[in-house]
């Protein structure tokens, strides 16, 4: 019990009782889930080994989230977690470099303190994969360290878990490859251990591949679709500007690492890690990926660079720059509370948004600029969306025969989060492609619509169909689904059913 009462321990236990304390503040009520979250969620009431849209992990944690009751409560706790999950190995790393009690703290500050704060206020595999990057470094200082081979079978339960999480780790290990030949790591190619334990993984990720392969690799069409929709509007420039200011406040700490890599004799046997640092970067920016995907890669420098200034503060009037290097991310955090957070209304967003423009938070993945940032028009008109579905679904005739179609998966999913009554909404869009009920014969349709498509949509689908209205609308001004529809279509005069096989067949079709 003496040793739990320890400096150390206390100071570990303080930053990650703050980190679960920062990650609720940081939410306002008057945002709902974001929709991505609503999509992972609904994976866990349909368990597969794979996804249009992620790996199998995610299914897991919602199935747990749903037994715990599915509150707002846990689909938060989760992320959170994973974030303080990576404070910890963040110590654990310092702790294996010989780093002292200031080196804890600055490591431990700085990461705290920075987008990972973010990062964590979303359901969404992004938390666990830089959980995931961040222990996968530190297996690898440790095998280095000790040269014993049982962490390199660590290393590969650790990217496989990663791996069945986000593919994205598959780009770490890129970066690495590369820089472990230009290092005296290189050795370990040599290594017939190396290939047993690469061999492992690949069995412990089999069952993905295969449900890929039995699929026809949808994880292409759906890179694909990213690319013609997301990553063509990235701007290599602002990915790098996003890489800075994602790590504001621990950039001298970074830069710090990077420097003690090269020049700090007891971190000689991790050089390699300086140059995976760049290598990495590049092959981010060859594909012009989104600028979070490599938030992973920075803890680790975070720690190397904690522990080597902590080194060197140790005597003269240098230490006296250690509470000034514990107060630097601190300080930077609070601007950044202000505007990095979804912890402002709507409205106080609109009012200062040339703030928010300034720093290119408005900007969207279409390239524009916006009202609101993304991410926060997402998190916007849900429940009013599930409130109004539930209020049609419950006067229409045979109910249990009325599909609930939607043109994404965000509305799909928050219905179905939200709803009071038994249904299950579903779309052509992501993952809902496979989860229609073609077992019970339709005879009603609820249509969830873009405003654009408005009389397109009724003038197409009414026809087929005795009675239909435009029953609703949202009208949340600050939803980035601001105006969407809803309309009722009754009694229908061609086999739905029929139909609805003929429209996804056609849309898998599209795939291949």
């Amino acid at each position: 019990m003496k040793n739990f009462f320890t400096k150390r321990s206390i100071l570990i236990i303080a930053l990650i009782v703050l980190k679960f304390v920062l990650q609720y503040l940081l939410l306002s009520p008057e945002y709902d889930l974001q929709r991505d979250e609503y999509l992972h969620l609904d994976l866990g009431n349909h368990l597969a080994w794979g996804y249009l849209s992620v790996p199998p992990l995610t299914s897991w944690i919602s199935r747990l989230i749903y037994l715990l009751g599915n509150s707002v409560f846990w689909v938060k706790f989760f992320p959170a977690l994973f974030g303080a999950l990576t404070i910890l190995v963040v110590l654990k790393i310092i702790e294996e470099l010989k780093g002292n009690l200031f080196a804890l703290a600055l490591g431990g500050t700085c990461v705290l303190f920075s987008a990972i704060l973010s990062l964590n206020t979303l359901y969404q595999p992004n938390s666990f994969d830089v959980f995931s990057w961040t222990l996968l470094y530190y297996i690898l200082i440790k095998y280095f360290h000790t040269e014993n081979s049982k962490w390199l079978v660590v290393a590969a339960v650790v990217f496989a878990i990663g791996f069945l999480n986000k593919y994205n780790i598959v780009f770490q290990v890129l970066g690495l490859i590369p820089a472990i030949l230009l290092s005296q790591q290189r050795r370990i190619f040599g290594k017939k251990q190396l290939y047993i334990a690469a061999f492992f993984g690949l069995l412990l990720i089999s069952p993905n591949i295969l449900w890929q392969y039995q699929n026809n690799f949808p994880v292409i069409h759906h890179l694909n679709e990213l690319t013609a929709t997301q990553l063509v509007n990235v701007d290599r420039f602002g990915f790098l500007k996003s890489q800075i200011l994602f790590f504001i406040g621990s950039l001298l700490i970074i830069l710090a690492g990077l420097y003690s890599l090269l020049a700090y004799r007891p971190f000689k046997k991790y050089r390699l890690f300086f140059w995976s640092f760049f290598f990495t970067l590049l092959i981010f920016l060859y594909f012009q990926a989104k600028d979070y995907y490599v938030i992973g890669l920075y803890p680790v420098y975070i720690a190397f660079g904690a522990t080597f200034l902590a080194n060197q503060l140790q005597t003269g009037r240098k230490r006296y720059l250690k509470p000034v290097l514990l107060l630097i991310p601190i300080i930077f955090f609070v601007p950044m509370y202000h505007i990095a957070f979804p912890n402002k209304s709507p409205q106080y967003i609109v009012e200062h948004s040339e703030k928010y423009k300034k720093l290119g938070l408005l900007r969207w993945e279409d390239g524009q600029d916006h009202s609101l940032p993304q991410d926060y028009a997402d998190m916007l008109g849900w429940k009013e969306l599930a409130k109004k579905v539930d209020s049609v679904y419950r006067h229409m005739p045979d109910r249990r025969q009325t599909l609930i179609l939607c043109d994404n998966y965000g509305q799909a999913g928050a219905i179905n989060y939200y709803t009071e009554n038994d249904l299950q909404a579903v779309s052509f869009n992501a993952d809902y492609i496979n989860w229609f009920d073609l077992g019970k014969p339709y005879k009603n349709l609820i249509r969830i619509k873009n405003y654009e498509e408005k009389n397109a949509e009724f003038e197409e689908t009414s026809p087929y169909f005795e009675h239909a209205v435009l029953a609703d609308s949202i009208t949340n001004p600050y939803a980035r689904e601001y105006r969407t529809l809803i309309f009722a279509f009754e009694g229908a005069k061609i086999d739905m059913n029929r139909r609805l096989k003929i429209e996804i067949q056609e849309v898998k079709n599209e795939w291949r």
